[in-house]
């Protein structure tokens, strides 16, 4: 059973930054995909950033140039540091892996973390 683990969430104003961890049960290198999503209260979750076995990352618009996703694979642990955070960053982070593709390159996340919060004040 694949369990994620996050940390690193908190309280921090308007600008600062934040790093958040997520630590997997199993090696992260099996994975095909690893990402991170959010969820604010009231709205949808959305995809924050992904980083798929290939090298390629891809990140939401709206966090391009302030957030940047990695991978350590050898401690089976993908981050995400946030920078220049603003109020609408507020949500809970959750961290999601995938071992297959739905339709390439898609990935099929199937397990997800319990998520942390992250709050930015103004």
């Amino acid at each position: 059973q694949v369990q994620l683990v996050e940390s690193g969430g908190g309280s921090v104003q308007a600008g600062g930054s934040l790093r958040l961890s997520c630590a997997a049960s199993t090696s992260t290198y099996s994975f095909n995909c690893m990402g991170w999503f959010r969820q604010a209260p009231g709205k949808e979750r959305e995809e924050v950033a992904h980083v798929r076995s290939d090298g390629v990352i891809a990140y939401a618009d709206s966090v391009k140039g302030r957030f940047t996703v990695s991978q350590d694979n050898a401690k089976n642990t993908l981050y995400l540091q946030m920078n220049s955070l603003k109020s609408e960053d507020t949500a809970m982070y959750y961290c999601a892996a995938a071992f297959h593709f739905t339709t390439w390159p898609v990935c099929g996340f199937a397990y997800w973390g319990q998520g942390t919060q992250v709050t930015v004040s103004s």
